[in-house]
């Protein structure tokens, strides 16, 4: 069995691409407990700047579940699979370092669910959106009723949901449900990459802290949330890249920044 998982590295971004192209890099359970597995070591790893998660082939970043495994599935199997998508995804929902989505092609159901996990998606111009499941007779199970209206608002998250509504690149740009459309005949991870560069070049300890301070936004009420980036913000005050800023600014050059 080949793995169904591959991981490249290109000065400091790792990339994590579903190498399942025949099944339209559909999650089977060994997908989401290799993604739990990379996302857990990359997220430790000092020399890594920024995750880009992708699919194989420009057909799709992911189709959602695996359907051809489930089948035989009992609710009880069905079930624990629904689990693994907290579980094995949730490191890269909580990653210290930036995760892009880099939408090569369709992103259905669980596979759109896993580009809301990343905190920015770069889509390519002919990729396609969609959480189809009410049309199953289930709804999304990988967090979609929670994340999309996070990103889109409510009336559009229901009526994605609701009418399992197929949204094309351009118009999920406008709706903020992707940041950026490479166009066509560019290279997508060439692009998601240069768009990316500010992450990568930046200063890790800030990134962190920001992302930590931006979470916390949707989960506590505003005065908290103030006292939360007050104390995100002092851990930067801390750290010798803030020192590096302020000498790069004074000396006119570009800061290098360590990560400490």
């Amino acid at each position: 069995m080949t793995e169904p998982l591959h991981l490249e590295r290109r000065d400091g971004a790792a990339i994590l691409t579903i190498d399942r192209e025949d099944r339209r890099n559909a999650l089977s359970r060994d997908t989401l407990l290799a993604l739990g597995r990379a996302a857990r070591e990359l997220c430790e790893d000092s020399s890594v700047r920024l995750i880009v998660l992708t699919g194989r082939g420009d057909k799709a970043f992911c189709a959602g579940a695996d359907l051809k495994e489930r089948q035989g599935y009992t609710d009880d199997d069905v079930r624990a699979q629904v689990a693994l998508y907290r579980t094995e995804l949730g490191p890269l929902d909580r990653s210290p370092k930036p995760v892009i989505a880099a939408i090569n092609g369709v992103a259905f159901g669980g596979g759109l669910e896993l580009a809301l996990v990343c905190d920015l998606r770069v889509a390519a111009a002919h990729a396609e959106l969609a959480l189809p499941e009410t049309g199953l007779g289930i709804i999304p199970g990988a967090g979609g009723t929670q994340r999309l209206p996070r990103v889109v608002g409510e009336a559009r998250a229901k009526e994605m949901i609701l009418l399992g509504r197929r949204v094309k690149a351009d118009e999920a740009l406008a709706w903020g449900l992707v940041n950026h459309v490479v166009p066509s005949g560019a290279d997508l991870l060439t692009e998601t990459l240069a768009f990316a560069a500010p992450i990568v070049n930046g200063a890790p300890i800030a990134q962190a802290a920001a992302l930590a301070a931006i979470d916390a936004a949707l989960e506590v009420p505003l005065d908290r949330g103030l006292e939360l980036e007050r104390l995100h913000y002092d851990g930067t005050l801390r750290s010798a890249d803030r020192r590096e800023a302020l000498r790069a600014f004074a000396e006119k050059r570009r800061p290098s920044f360590t990560g400490a």
